[in-house]
């Protein structure tokens, strides 16, 4: 594994559980100091309790105000070195029944939380002598899925963003890659298991095969791995690593 510079400040959104926290807890004991943010500070707290991070900013990364306030406040204690873009939200309905509201709804969560995010970061990390900007994004940034046409467009357009701002920081010390899960064990997925085993009346087990089989390993990927991919990212030992989405999904893309 690639090692990280000492002690950089990572910013972890949606840090609070799930992929997320995973993310910070790789930090934290690879070295950083890490802050995460969300919109439940309670479960921030719980992630500080159990030593996945160091401190809590409470934010909506859809509300631009709200997030520069959060990231202002964090970057005082320390500039950000690394920022991992992973808040994010899934609604599925079919196309036909995907109104402006849903497709807003995602686009603002998924996209333009991301685009908040770097915005309010870049200007201090670029002319340092290390950043990484990671998004998390999903293999529905990289296919297609159906019924999920709204949130797999905003994850297609994280993809482009990371691929564009890579190109406009390749002359800095920063870097900007996206890594794209498949179904991972997550409560986001939970919902979504939920979800078919409602409107079909399959058992829990038969909805998790019903995900696990676009993974040709036929099985769901775990927050930890994710994590690995990010860390590898953020080392000094990828520095030539930009404008990447790099797959974690068993080989299904």
């Amino acid at each position: 594994m690639s090692a990280l510079p000492q002690s950089p400040h990572a910013l972890v959104t949606g840090g609070g559980r799930g992929i997320g926290r995973a993310i910070a807890a790789a930090l934290v004991d690879a070295g950083a100091t890490v802050t995460v943010l969300g919109r439940n500070g309670a479960t921030l707290e719980e992630a500080i309790k159990a030593g996945a991070a160091h401190f809590a900013a409470v934010a909506d990364v859809s509300d631009e105000a709200s997030l520069n306030a959060a990231i202002k406040e964090a970057s005082a204690r320390q500039p950000i070195d690394i920022l991992i873009a992973n808040a994010g939200s899934a609604e599925s309905a079919p196309f036909v029944k995907s109104d402006s509201a849903l497709f807003m709804r995602m686009m603002d969560v998924n996209f333009m939380g991301v685009v908040h995010a770097i915005r309010a970061v870049l200007p201090g990390m670029k002319d340092r002598p290390y950043g990484r900007i990671v998004a998390v994004a999903s293999t529905a940034g990289l296919k297609g899925y159906a019924y999920v046409s709204a949130y797999t467009a905003a994850k297609h357009a994280v993809v482009g963003l990371v691929r564009s701002l890579a190109l406009e920081m390749a002359g800095s010390n920063v870097t900007v890659n996206a890594v794209c899960p498949g179904f991972t064990d997550t409560d986001l997925v939970a919902g979504s298991i939920e979800n078919i085993m409602k409107k079909t009346r399959r058992s829990r087990e038969q909805a998790i095969a019903d995900l696990a089989r676009h993974n040709p390993q036929g099985r769901l990927i775990t927050p930890q791995e994710v994590a690995d991919a990010v860390l590898w990212l953020c080392g000094e030992g990828a520095g030539a690593i930009t404008g990447q989405a790099i797959a974690v999904a068993g080989g299904e893309v």
